[in-house]
């Protein structure tokens, strides 16, 4: 990782380790979502203990965790890109729509 500095860590529900980057949080996440300022132990718990976890329609090494209840919005979803050891939050933003794949 030559030096990236980690602003917090999560083990997803398979044991995989999950780090999120301070560069990633800041020159992505907050400037993009600007609402997620506050959120970060949010977003590490949605990987730790999503409510729902779909695989990228896009992407097949990255999953999408869903995290009801919390946030700036109905759903908060996180982004997590396995391409690299260990996985990477690549993304986090506030969703009102329901998981294509949810079931209540």
């Amino acid at each position: 990782m030559s030096g990236e500095e980690i602003i917090g860590e999560a083990t997803d529900p398979d044991g995989a380790r999950v780090i999120l980057l301070v560069r990633v949080w800041d020159d992505k996440v907050l400037r993009d979502h600007v609402e997620l300022d506050g959120y970060l132990p949010d977003v590490l718990r949605a990987v730790s203990e999503p409510d729902h976890i779909e695989p990228d329609p896009t992407y097949a090494q990255r999953k999408r965790f869903h995290l009801r209840g919390v946030g700036p919005s109905r759903w908060l979803l996180v982004v997590v890109s396995y391409e690299q050891e260990p996985a990477r939050i690549i993304s986090a933003f506030g969703n009102r729509k329901d998981p294509r794949s949810w079931s209540a």
